[in-house]
């Protein structure tokens, strides 16, 4: 997780895709770890666990590269540690994927 100020006031939050310690585990799962997956966690990470952040940014995912954008660094950054836990530990990864699929969440990768 990287997050960068691309212009003044302007900021990203990039993952790039195959790189986390879970990959393989996302993999198991059905899925493939492309940015597309990541922006799925994303999406259901905030939905599920931090509405607040709800439209305080914007998505411009890849297959390559995951990226969350906007002016609201500290929505950005709240983000990077939800995202960071989830791209770190396997057993929060599996709960998570278990729990999008209970809800009917269709990750788009």
């Amino acid at each position: 997780m990287r997050l960068l100020e691309t212009t003044p006031g302007k900021f990203s939050l990039l993952l790039d895709a195959g790189t986390t310690q879970v990959d393989e585990l996302v993999e198991e799962s059905g899925h493939e770890p492309n940015g597309y997956f990541w922006e799925g966690v994303a999406r259901f990470l905030v939905s599920t666990e931090a509405p607040t952040l709800e439209a305080r940014f914007q998505y411009d995912s890849e297959g390559g590269m995951f990226c969350a954008y906007g002016d609201d660094q500290e929505a950005l950054r709240d983000l990077a540690e939800l995202m960071t836990a989830v791209a770190t530990d396997r057993d929060r990864l599996r709960g998570l994927i278990a729990a999008a699929e209970t809800a009917g969440f269709e990750f788009d990768d």
